[in-house]
């Protein structure tokens, strides 16, 4: 199965502030969708994370894109729009010591995110999708099927408005 990964436009929202769930809105996704529209190809199906930064693009790809939950980014719980350095040094670096399976305090690890991502394509019943989403969603799940240790998962980077296209195994 191919799957075209699209990372949302920029989002707006004041630098280093922790987002992950927070439903900002995004730069413009007119642009940014007639940009990928050129490169994708015709008629493919699209799925989107249920977050504004995503749909909005999503419904500009796609008449009906399918929203589903699994593709929403990870859950920062109580750091959810805070700034970053207003995150007590200790969560920081419980974080910084398990990667893969710390959670902020009432959100979600990374392995949960990655887990829920692996079920939405495991779910999938198509040859070619296009999949609206997350850097965190993408950045786990290159992370699987590349084999690569949690501690190795932050040097996956996809810019904005970006897709990354993938061939998984059935």
């Amino acid at each position: 199965m191919r799957l075209h990964l699209i990372r949302h436009p920029k989002p707006l929202i004041e630098a280093g502030i922790c987002y992950g769930r927070l439903d900002c809105p995004a730069e413009d996704a007119v642009s940014a969708a007639a940009s990928l529209l050129a490169e994708l190809p015709p008629g493919l199906p699209v799925w989107s994370s249920p977050l504004r930064r995503c749909r909005d693009l999503a419904e500009r790809l796609h008449a009906q894109p399918v929203i589903d939950d699994r593709l929403a980014e990870m859950d920062f719980g109580a750091w959810e729009g805070r700034r970053w350095d207003d995150i007590p040094r200790a969560e920081l670096d419980a974080w910084a010591a398990d990667v893969a399976g710390y959670a902020p305090p009432g959100g979600e690890s990374p392995r949960a995110l990655q887990r829920r991502a692996l079920d939405f394509v495991a779910s999938l019943a198509v040859p070619e999708a296009v999949i609206v989403t997350h850097a965190g969603v993408i950045r786990t799940l290159l992370a699987h099927w590349q084999g690569l240790p949690p501690e190795r998962w932050t040097e996956l980077s996809f810019p904005y408005a970006s897709c990354t296209r993938v061939d998984v195994p059935r």
